[in-house]
């Protein structure tokens, strides 16, 4: 009698032995979204690591559009609206390489990945949070891209959601990409080789496009490169959804893609993760 009145004065539930507390669904989405926000916060604290991968694909633009555009299009404005699209699928794909593979490598040689090891986070969350902050800093470099090239004379001939959905594409793109340099990272721990490979990695797979030219205009080997690279895909998905042109095609070709890379690239990085910590 005096147990119940107790509980019922203090307004708590009579412990039962044998219970436990149900585990929570998702972990690794989990934990993975709440470790993107501890990498948001080091962004923030050292913003030159996004000033970069933001301001670059601008200058790409601006010299582009004013050294070029009169020699290939033989204007400026219709440059810029034939190398826009191009841009920001480059946007994508170069904004997260070096940040996120330095970021993982810090963490790894600060013993900050040894003390996630005692508590209970799946390994792969701590990759997963540095990337799933990629998504973020893809969209803050889209917004600057999208409000330089509206100022040059850039207009988006489809629509709003098409628009987005171009946006869309390139960030799964980058994404399913940026694993590779996660996997660079996880492998050889240093700063020199994630920079020299994050930062080449964008040139081969954007500049073998036609991005910047017409395909029609290069030599042999490289148009033969062209057809076969991926990200040209995702560039003429690209121009399809801004300017009005096929899309179909080529945006499934980039989802193959990039499920492709994001299986065989995040897999790996996953592998080797859990071997190396």
């Amino acid at each position: 009698m005096t147990a119940t009145t107790t509980t019922v004065a203090t307004g708590t539930a009579p412990h039962r032995r044998g219970t436990t507390t149900p585990p929570r669904r998702w972990p690794l989405a989990r934990h993975g979204l709440i470790l993107a926000q501890r990498a948001l916060v080091k962004t923030r604290r050292n913003p030159g690591e996004l000033v970069d991968a933001v301001i670059l694909p601008v200058v790409f633009l601006v010299l582009f559009v004013y050294l070029f555009g009169g020699a290939v299009a033989g204007s400026t404005h219709e440059y810029l609206q034939y190398l826009f699209p191009g841009i920001l699928v480059l946007t994508t794909v170069l904004t997260g390489q070096v940040a996120t593979g330095l970021s993982i490598v810090q963490d790894m040689k600060k013993g900050v990945f040894d003390r996630f090891r005692s508590m209970p986070v799946p390994r792969a969350a701590m990759l997963l949070g540095s990337v799933l902050a990629d998504a973020v800093r893809y969209v803050i470099a889209l917004a600057v891209l999208f409000g330089v090239g509206y100022a040059l004379g850039f207009r988006v001939e489809t629509g709003l959601l098409p628009a987005l959905a171009a946006c869309g594409l390139a960030i799964v793109l980058g994404f399913s990409l940026c694993w590779l340099t996660v996997l660079v990272a996880v492998l050889l721990r240093d700063e020199i080789m994630v920079s020299t490979v994050g930062f080449l990695l964008p040139f081969p797979l954007v500049f073998g496009t036609g991005m910047a030219a017409p395909v029609e205009t290069m030599p042999g080997w490289l148009q033969a490169w062209a057809e076969v690279n991926p990200v040209s895909r995702a560039i003429e998905a690209s121009q399809g959804l801004l300017l009005d042109g096929p899309v179909a095609g080529p945006a499934t070709a980039t989802l193959l893609w990039s499920a492709a890379f994001l299986a065989v690239f995040g897999t790996a990085a996953v592998v080797a993760y859990r071997r190396v910590v």
